[in-house]
């Protein structure tokens, strides 16, 4: 039997989708509102073919009566076909109002007066124009008013109803009463499916601006931290990098004093290259974090210059060498054109090599590090080539798509066994964006990795872009 329900749903449903005009199909509201139209149509066309049906065997079919019900019977049918036809929801709802109201009004004075069977259907006719025209409520009351004037006038001047014999009024009146209120009925489940609709919007809605106002709420938040957060990091440049340089400029006088003093000062020189070494190191790592938050923020800029890569050279070896020698490594350097020039930004290429150094060194205890450093001209390009070489530990190749992200590291365990940030190689991808140019890495666990930047042999400041993709390979 449900199954039975469902197929018959499913066909009504696919019968009166049909009815519905291709522009009320898109607005959910505008379909189920004329979905209810159709089908209220059909039943409405099926009723009144039931009463004339039963109308006819008491009166004769050239009777007013009979002949007025039976013409707004086919209107009532063809309603549904006009608007497929035309798409005008406002003018056929209001054309069905007005045939509704007229024929109840026609079938009152025809046959009963006020005791007829069509009384009920002039208040469904009222309802009806209402529930389909919400916002011209003036409009139909007036129309209704001025149906009811007429009827009453025709009243007036005809007094004497007539009343055909053999038709049992009451109980007609009770057939038309249930065919009403079930008419009235499937409207109001309609208006009441629609009520529900809008509260679930509604509730959606003040939950959206209950959303936008947290959402706004942790957007001046976030503001209010990133403004704190860029006094903090511009206030701790100074406060970091004045007493480091201090420390650095001092141990280095110490370091000239005790190498120039006679005796046996070899430990204290050397613990004093260790502080020297350490402060270096420290610097380094200080600048790394706040050279990060500026390239983030978009405060870096590029100031060229024109060096020379044996200039180059011997400040990224100044600045290695001390690490390199912590861990008993031996530096090989590969730079067959020191006089060779190049305009970039000097800066931030010696951080990214040293960075690249510095990562090669930490890596590897006992083995090599090489730095090669060549220009490469061409006809169609002039570029500059930096590789970083080393025998280190390696980097298995689910951790090389890592490398390059900011605070992170190959795994957990590196920072533990062999310090650092995470900030050294996400900077040095986005220097050499900025400069135009990328950086690759190659390696193979338990053999060593090879770390190369691509850049510009002469920059200009139109290269300035974000990062190219990374290139990995095991």
């Amino acid at each position: 039997m449900r199954e039975l329900l469902s197929s018959l749903n499913s066909a009504l449903t696919r019968l009166t989708d049909a009815a519905i005009p291709v522009s009320l199909r898109h607005v959910r509201s505008s379909r189920a509102l004329a979905r209810v139209f159709v089908v209220t149509h059909m039943f409405g066309g099926v009723v009144a073919l039931a009463l004339l049906g039963y109308l006819s065997r008491f009166t004769p079919l050239t009777s007013v009566g009979v002949i007025f019900l039976a013409l707004m019977t086919v209107a009532f049918f063809a309603l549904p076909i006009v608007l497929k036809l035309t798409g005008n929801m406002s003018a056929v709802t209001l054309t069905s109002f007005q045939s509704l109201a007229i024929t109840s009004l026609v079938g009152t004075f025809a046959y009963g007066g006020f005791t007829s069977p069509f009384l009920p259907w002039m208040l469904v006719s009222l309802m009806t124009g209402l529930f389909y025209q919400p916002r011209r409520t003036g409009l139909v009351v007036g129309l209704f008013l001025v149906d009811v004037a007429v009827f009453l006038g025709f009243l007036i001047f005809s007094p004497h109803l007539h009343v055909p014999e053999g038709i049992d009024l009451p109980m007609l009146g009770w057939i038309s009463i249930a065919m009403a209120m079930s008419y009235m009925a499937y409207m109001a489940l309609y208006y009441a499916r629609l009520i529900a609709s809008r509260s679930e919007l509604q509730v959606e809605a003040e939950r959206y601006q209950a959303m936008s106002g947290e959402l706004e709420q942790a957007r001046a938040a976030a503001e209010n931290l990133s403004r704190q957060r860029s006094q903090f990091f511009s206030k701790m440049s100074h406060e970091l990098r004045t007493p480091l340089n201090a420390i650095i400029g001092y141990s280095e006088i110490l370091v000239e004093d005790f190498e120039d003093m006679p005796g046996e000062n070899k430990q204290t020189l050397a613990d004093l290259r260790r502080i020297n070494a350490t402060g270096r190191h420290l610097l380094s790592l200080v600048a790394d974090v706040l050279d990060a938050d500026a390239v983030e923020k978009g405060d870096t800029e590029i100031e060229l210059e024109t060096i020379t890569l044996g200039q180059l050279l011997d400040d990224v070896v100044a600045a290695s060498a001390p690490l390199l020698a912590e861990r008993g490594n031996k530096l090989v350097l590969d730079c067959p054109l020191r006089d060779d020039e190049i305009t970039t930004d000097p800066t931030k290429l010696r951080q990214m090599l040293i960075n690249l150094m510095s990562n090669a060194a930490k890596f590897t205890d006992n083995g090599t590090v090489t730095l090669e450093l060549w220009r490469e001209r061409s006809a169609s390009d002039d570029r500059l080539h930096a590789a970083v070489l080393d025998t280190g530990i390696g980097i298995s190749a689910d951790a090389l798509p890592k490398l390059f992200e900011t605070y992170v590291q190959a795994d957990q365990t590196i920072q533990g066994r062999f310090g650092g940030t995470g900030i050294g190689l996400a900077l040095t991808r986005k220097f050499a964006g900025m400069l135009g140019g990328t950086v690759s890495v190659e390696s193979q666990l338990g053999r060593g990795s090879c770390f190369r930047l691509d850049l510009p042999a002469v920059a200009h400041a139109a290269d300035a872009n974000d990062p190219q993709p990374l290139k990995l390979a095991s």
